[in-house]
């Protein structure tokens, strides 16, 4: 990235405007074909299949024909993903459950090309968008590639609606303000990934491949990887923002300082926005959300998309669980209006901001976890319930290790800096850009930090390239 993002910007500028796009679009592709050369064809098949559909869809006016076509777009995106995530899973089970089927069905070994939840979510939604007459269907099969494509949310998000971006596709405009804010969010991210969630995932990773773990450890593991896994993430949707920017694009937020939820339904607002408000607009919506005549239909609207959920995080029954919980939570907070309800109760209000981030990290470890063994066993000396040592050496040493990045981790998981900006902002330009040049000299200095920890073959791949 540190090559191929300067030298794209740098063809970028010197090209006419007319044929940016198609720039992007090659480099696009050649970014995806050289992570995953193998499966570059699935990604040029979903950027074709899905422009001819919704040609097709736009040109067939409302009737059953409309319909099968789009039924046909949503079968046909989500059969590729259902063969390549989820296919090895079913058939484990199918044998596992069913002996008698070992000679007739077998084990499966498809391999999860990069990004294909992100991209077939996102081809989908293009689709819909067109069939619903919310977006206009675009008659240039490079744009919608484009789209598609794009490098800098190709991999993991976040998931980019056809509306968001439509104008910029067309006709964007690149200020130096504009792209000096784009360096700003690329340098953010970078900084969370290399220097928090790389360095405290080794902590994390202690953890949970500890055989013998202490209550203490068990602990300090799943905060670590709680912290881990927000700013890897966030940081990877920091740089993706950033990117976009860059070259004119603007992205919607994908984060927003989710760990100080008040509820679990707030933590969901706030954390991964895109995949939320994509099954929300999609999945929720149409079943008829929270406008209906039952609770029964609205604790099964709901039960679907939880477990919609977690079945797109992962092919495991780690995962499914981890959708069912958070299923199970979200349910009873809207059948007991919690969030309202809290409002008039400041001391109940926090306790249950307690208990929310509580479940948040029982959730985090369940996610962590290998299997539902290995997370019962963990969750089980977290809470002492296995016999385990209230602490141990190894906890000693990894707190005392981990201590400034726990710390920082913590602080930089609030508005905080944020809320520095804005007092900063509020005492007038001066404080404001005095702010900002430092706040750039230290992102550039940890950038630089960041830089040599890469350098030094500080290799950690972002989790959610695994989806």
């Amino acid at each position: 990235m540190l090559t191929f993002l300067p030298g794209t910007l740098l063809v970028y500028f010197l090209l006419p405007k007319k044929a940016r796009n198609y720039w992007l679009l090659l480099v696009s592709l050649f970014f995806y074909t050289w992570g995953a050369p193998k499966f570059a064809v699935f990604l040029v098949g979903s950027i074709v299949f899905n422009y001819g559909m919704a040609l097709l869809i736009d040109k067939i006016p409302a009737g059953r024909l409309r319909k099968a076509l789009l039924a046909a777009a949503v079968l046909g995106n989500l059969s590729i993903l259902f063969v390549f995530k989820y296919m090895n899973f079913v058939t484990s089970v199918l044998r596992g459950w069913f002996p008698v089927l070992e000679g007739v069905i077998p084990q499966t070994d498809f391999r999860l090309p990069i990004g294909i939840s992100f991209f077939t979510f996102q081809a989908l939604s293009y689709v819909v968008d067109v069939y619903r007459g919310t977006v206009a269907v675009q008659k240039n099969p490079a744009y919608v590639g484009l789209y598609i494509s794009f490098f800098p949310q190709l991999i993991a998000g976040p998931i980019v609606r056809y509306t968001t971006i439509a104008e910029d596709i067309e006709n964007r405009t690149i200020t130096f303000d504009g792209f000096s804010r784009g360096v700003m969010r690329f340098l953010y991210g970078f900084n969370r990934k290399m220097l928090l969630a790389n360095v405290l995932a080794k902590a994390a990773d202690a953890a949970f491949a500890a055989s013998d773990l202490s209550v203490a450890m068990a602990w300090l593991g799943s905060i670590c990887y709680t912290l881990q896994i927000y700013f890897d993430f966030s940081g990877y949707s920091e740089m993706a923002i950033g990117m976009g920017r860059m070259f004119g694009f603007r992205f919607l937020e994908n984060f927003n300082y989710p760990y100080i939820s008040k509820t679990v339904t707030e933590f969901w607002r706030r954390w991964h926005i895109s995949l939320g408000s994509w099954f929300r607009d999609y999945v929720y919506f149409p079943l008829g959300g929270s406008r209906v005549k039952s609770k029964g239909r609205l604790v099964f609207n709901l039960a679907v998309v939880w477990l919609a959920t977690g079945i797109w995080h992962g092919a495991n029954w780690t995962f499914l669980l981890w959708g069912c919980l958070y299923g199970l939570i979200i349910i009873a907070e809207k059948l007991l209006n919690l969030p309202k309800r809290l409002t008039s109760h400041p001391a109940a209000a926090v306790i249950y901001q307690v208990l929310t981030m509580l479940a948040v990290v029982v959730g985090w470890v369940l996610f962590r976890a290998d299997n539902l063994s290995a997370a019962g066993n963990y969750l089980m000396t977290m809470f002492g319930l296995n016999g385990a040592a209230l602490t141990d050496s190894l906890a000693a040493f990894n707190f005392r290790e981990y201590l400034v990045p726990l710390t920082a981790g913590i602080v930089c998981s609030t508005p905080l800096f944020r809320w520095l900006h804005e007092k900063a902002a509020a005492r007038g330009p001066v404080w404001e850009n005095g702010y900002e040049l430092c706040d750039g000299l230290v992102q550039l200095l940890l950038f630089a930090v960041g830089l040599s920890c890469l350098v030094m073959n500080a290799h950690n791949p972002f989790i959610y390239f695994n989806f």
